[in-house]
This record gives structure tokens, sequence and C-alpha cells, in this order.
């Protein structure tokens, strides 16, 4: 039975616990395991059967524009993105419980129209080109993401990417480095369901007698052997097991040769700290070479201080194991849905609702042209805060990883909404 905590309650217990961290979630959203939506039909309820559910103010102001007004639009290669757009409306129309608690997200209601139409397409999921742009023409429009002072919005737009490690379930010769499932003592307590001015922040910690606490760091979980959760998987190089921590999720490669997929379950709810900071205060290397690959070079040249590194950053995120049914998706973002390469980003919820169709228009890392397409906005994460700021979702592997990495360069964002709904919000 669940037991929901009186205000009065919430406050004695955030000030009985006032070091423990507030965070806000890239958390997959509740709902089927990520491949379980991705291969289902695309099913949309009649309008009467989506509840009703109360409009959440955000942050962001948006100018209403024309197709004509995005740049590059009429160059965007549109294959694939049928598959990705009927995935997302399968996001869109499955009902999410205790809407307070979850980042901003776009009304199943407002898109019904547009996901109805979209199942009577006929289109393959494959289908792309001029089909699927008229399609988007005919029911959406764009709408210019402003900033705070009802200018267009100019944001940082990152990469991630998913990696591959290599594993195994069972510790032995180079398998030394664990990835564990989530503890049965981690406790998250959900602020936004008592306070509507906290929706998305919670807090994590573990019971000690009566009081709540900071959970365990990742110093003092590699420590105690009585403190460390259950192992998913073994891996055999301890950089790329903390690689993979900090994209969230990531593939292993088991010695039968069989591939699972390590999705994020949750984390200790400490603050994350660079490992790259610290090895230039030590005088190891220069902050601009603090590259993954001359991280594990330093590591594989100084392993009796490996662990001490890695122990610089106190944060912990814990797994949970999925299959990789179709290898062209990625993992769930927050929104639940799993990712396609180079069609998602994660945003900030407050300017751009979670399931919302948007237009980016940036730089390829490096200077090597424009990158301007459409994309889905399916995640989240602590650092992409404000207007325009996007982390771009690259795909799998080396390739996608060293793209990833090296981009960061200014961007701006269209929101495409249901042509007849107005401007853009969120529930």
């Amino acid at each position: 039975m669940k037991k929901i905590l009186p205000a009065l309650g919430i406050l004695a217990l955030l000030a009985a616990c006032s070091s423990v961290p507030l965070e806000e979630p890239g958390a997959p959203a509740p709902g089927a395991p990520a491949e379980d939506i991705a291969l289902r039909p695309l099913v949309v309820p009649p309008l009467s059967a989506l509840p009703e559910t109360p409009a959440r103010a955000l942050q962001g102001r948006f100018a209403a524009a024309d197709w004509s007004g995005l740049p590059g639009w009429r160059e965007d290669d549109l294959r694939h993105v049928w598959k990705a757009f009927l995935n997302n409306c399968k996001g869109l129309m499955r009902p999410v419980a205790g809407t307070l608690s979850q980042p901003a997200r776009a009304a199943p209601r407002v898109w019904q129209p547009v996901c109805e139409a979209a199942s009577r397409t006929g289109l393959a999921p494959e289908s792309g080109g001029e089909s699927v742009r008229a399609f988007l023409q005919a029911h959406l429009r764009p709408w210019r993401v402003l900033d705070g002072a009802g200018r267009p919005a100019s944001g940082t737009v990152t990469g991630y990417y998913e990696p591959l490690i290599r594993a195994s379930r069972r510790q032995g010769d180079a398998y030394q480095w664990p990835l564990y499932a989530p503890p049965a003592d981690l406790l998250t307590i959900d602020l936004g369901s008592v306070y509507p001015e906290l929706a998305g922040k919670r807090i994590r910690g573990k019971l000690v007698g009566r009081r709540v606490v900071p959970y365990d760091t990742r110093a003092q979980i590699a420590a105690d052997p009585s403190r460390q959760p259950p192992a998913i998987v073994w891996a055999d190089d301890p950089v790329e097991a903390f690689f993979l921590q900090i994209q969230g999720s990531g593939r292993a490669l088991l010695p039968d040769g069989t591939v699972i997929r390590l999705a994020y379950a949750d984390h200790n709810g400490r603050p994350y700290a660079s490992i790259g900071q610290w090895l230039a205060r030590q005088g190891e290397m220069p902050l601009a070479q603090a590259s993954m690959q001359n991280i594990k070079r330093w590591a594989r040249t100084h392993p009796d201080r490996v662990q001490q590194m890695l122990n610089v950053n106190p944060a912990m995120v814990f797994f949970k194991e999925e299959p990789v049914v179709d290898p062209e998706l990625g993992p769930k973002g927050a929104y639940g849905i799993p990712l396609m390469a180079q069609r998602a980003i994660a945003v900030d919820a407050g300017f751009v609702p979670l399931g919302s169709p948007a237009y980016l228009a940036t730089q390829l890392p490096g200077g090597a042209g424009p990158l301007r397409r459409l994309v889905f906005a399916q995640d989240t994460g602590a650092a992409i805060r404000g207007a325009a700021r996007a982390d771009f979702y690259w795909g799998f592997g080396d390739e996608a990883g060293q793209q990833a990495g090296r981009m960061k360069q200014a961007g701006q964002m269209w929101v495409l909404w249901p042509a007849a709904a107005g401007a853009p919000t969120a529930r």
C-alpha cells in the first residue's frame, strides 16, 4: 500500500533532510518497455476516451512561423521519420498518471486528431520523402521558441549516444567493474505530488533509524561489500563502464556474443563531479585533453589509482536489463519511447513539452556544415536547461560517440504543434 505524506510531514522531512540533494530526473517515464511500445501497432483512442487534464504553464514563449521560414526544411531527408512519428504517437496516446510529478509533456487530447489521421494514411513505417513532408505540413504548424525577453532563442546544442561495452554476468579475469541494479533500500520521494511548483523534483536517500539521510556515494558503495547492490554485469574496462553511466544507458556485449541493453533505472541522488577536472587539478593532463581516450590511457598506466579517480564522482547510476529487439532503436528517453538515432533530442521540458516534434537548426561538430532536421523531444537531462537548449542523440557505437563528444554548437528550435490547437501548451 502506498502512503501519501501530508504537507506538514513533507516539510518536516525536508527540514530533517536538508543535505539530501534535490534532482530533476531524466529517468524514463513509467509505462511499457521500450521495445513493446515500438513493436505494437498504433491504436488511437477516441477523443472522448482521453482524460481532460489541466494545462501547465511553460516558461517559454512562442511565435507562429511558416514552413518556409525553417532553414533547410525542404532539404531534410525524411526517410525513417515516419517510423519515429508513429512511435511518438504511441507515446502521446499512452495515459500517464500523476502528471504533476512528471516533466511537462504534450497533451494527448491536443494530439489525438493528428495521430488518428496518421494511423489512417496507410504509409509504411519506412516511408519518407514528400508524402511524409506533405502530411506534416498539412497537420502541424511551426512555432519559434523564444527567450524570456520574447526574442528568438539561441541555445547550446550538445550530443549524447549509446555506448557499447564488453561485459560478463560473472566476475572474473578482466571483468572486474560492476554495473549495479537499484539497491533495495533506495528511497525516492516525489515532491511534485504535494507541491506543484516542485513538479518533477525528487530526493533520494535511505532510512537510518527514523531519519532519511543521503544515499551512499560511489566511494561508500565501492568500499563496503555489504552496501553493494546486485551486479547485472561486470565490465572489462572501468572507464568504459564509467562513461556508460554518464550517458545513462548502453549496450553490453557478453562473452557468448549476446548483446543486452543496460537501461537507466535509478541513481543515488548525488551530484555529478568531473573526473577530467580532477585529473587536470592533479596535474595528470590538461583539461582540454581530458577526453575519454586519454582518460582510458591514464587508467591503464595507473591501475592502482583507478578507484580513487572514479570516487571523485559521488554520483552512481543503477540499471535494469532489457533486450535489444530493434537495433535501429536506442534506449528509452524520459518520455518512455525508444530513441531513434539523429531524430531525438533531450530538452528542458519547462520550455518544450515532452513528446513534441521539433525542428532543430544547428551545425555539425567541427564546423562540418549545417545540421537542420526534424527531431522529437523525447528526453531530458540535468544539464539541459533553457529555451532552445538541446542534447542531440547521435545513436549507437563508437562513431556516434565521437560525434557526440565533439558537439557543442549554438542552435535554434521550432516546436511543431497541431495546426488547429494554437500555441504549444503542456499538461
